[in-house]
């Protein structure tokens, strides 16, 4: 009999991570900002500023002044040319489809369903609705699997197909905490023996994998499962390259048809086969970011910090803390709405801010005054 899919949701001051499993399992890993979501599946009235027939599409503004992009093909539901489907200064409402990238603004379209295309009063640029969270996607694509949360505050908030569970416990265990830990860096150990080494750029992933002394055969064939179960887990997109552990291109070749077979649970990739270098090539559509872009920056070690604040203030009450931290890393907390007043909750009173320059990232010290 197949392990159940369990949904589990864990809070904590200014962010919330949630993971599908399969019994013990992991298959899919996301970290939210309340504070500073994606935007994806956000719905906006918005005005059309530019018709940009060269690039097949037309920029939009959105509340604030943000340019999103909606492409000709999402413009009209018979995808007419973008200069017969609107024009310049009309008021559209528009859903969010991808989100921003690399400067460029979120992806947009008017295919809204029948249940949003009523006319909203108005003509300036508005958020109307915000889009599904991680727990509500995933709940409404898995709704036989129980929703557990460890926060009730968060459990009001979400819309569910389904009563969740509240635990009086931490939604993630320590087995579950490593795991989420071990995907901020580039490094997974193989079973076995070996490992695999993915590395992010601008223009491309690229996944290597060091057999480490472990027999070639046996360290490759995991390795290609395991990478497709990264990949997901990681939310990797656009181009990605698979370099195999020295095998010849016959032997490589081998590996496809189980590399494909490990991708199928993951609608959003297509495999394109070996290119000539060797190298499998895979594209993985964006729609979120992937997890390394969420976790950039030191915003990350400060609501770590601010997640064992939580903690250890549980364990004993009453007492002041304080957070030393590089003044980069504070910045980043008090430029994230909610972050340090969620604290202040779960501490029971403000927590002392106490820049220290010089101080690495990941170097945090919470302590008790």
């Amino acid at each position: 009999m197949p392990a159940p899919l369990t949904i589990r949701v864990t809070a904590s001051p200014g962010e919330v991570r949630t993971a599908l499993l399969d019994g013990d399992r992991l298959l899919e890993a996301w970290v939210e900002r309340p504070g500073r979501p994606d935007g994806v599946g956000d719905l906006h009235r918005a005005r059309v500023a530019a018709l940009a027939p060269a690039m097949a599409g037309a920029f939009v503004t959105l509340v604030g002044g943000e340019a999103g992009f909606l492409p000709e093909s999402e413009a009209s539901p018979t995808r007419l040319p973008i200069a017969k489907a609107v024009h310049e200064g009309q008021v559209l409402l528009v859903r969010v489809t991808r989100a921003a990238q690399g400067g460029k603004g979120p992806r947009l379209t008017v295919k809204l369903g029948q249940a949003t295309t009523a006319a909203i009063p108005g003509n300036q640029p508005v958020l109307l609705a915000r889009g599904p969270v991680a727990a509500e996607r995933l709940a409404a694509r898995h709704p036989e699997a129980p929703v557990l949360v460890d926060d009730a505050a968060l459990l009001a908030r979400l819309r569910l197909p389904a009563p969740a569970t509240l635990l009086r416990q931490p939604a993630f265990d320590d087995a579950l905490e490593a795991e989420f830990e071990q995907l901020a860096t580039g490094e997974v150990p193989l079973p076995g023996g070996g490992r695999l080494l993915i590395s992010p750029t601008p223009a491309l992933v690229a996944i290597d994998v060091d057999s480490g002394g472990a027999t070639l055969a046996e360290v490759n064939e995991a390795a290609v499962v395991e990478a497709a179960r990264q990949i997901r887990l990681r939310n990797l997109a656009g181009a990605i390259l698979l370099d195999l552990a020295g095998l010849p291109p016959k032997r490589r070749a081998s590996l496809e048809e189980p590399l494909r077979q490990a991708l199928k649970a993951d609608p959003l990739v297509r495999l394109l086969g070996i290119g000539p270098l060797g190298l499998f090539e895979m594209q993985r559509q964006r729609v979120h970011p992937p997890l390394h872009e969420v976790l950039a920056g030191p915003l990350t070690p400060g609501l770590t910090a601010l997640r064992r604040a939580a903690r250890d203030a549980a364990a004993q009450p009453g007492r002041r803390w304080a957070l030393n931290a590089a003044p980069a890393v504070l910045a980043a907390l008090q430029a994230l709405p909610g972050a340090l007043e969620e604290a202040a909750a779960a501490l029971g009173q403000p927590l002392e801010l106490l820049p220290e320059p010089g101080l690495p990232w990941g170097a945090e010290s919470i302590h008790a005054r």
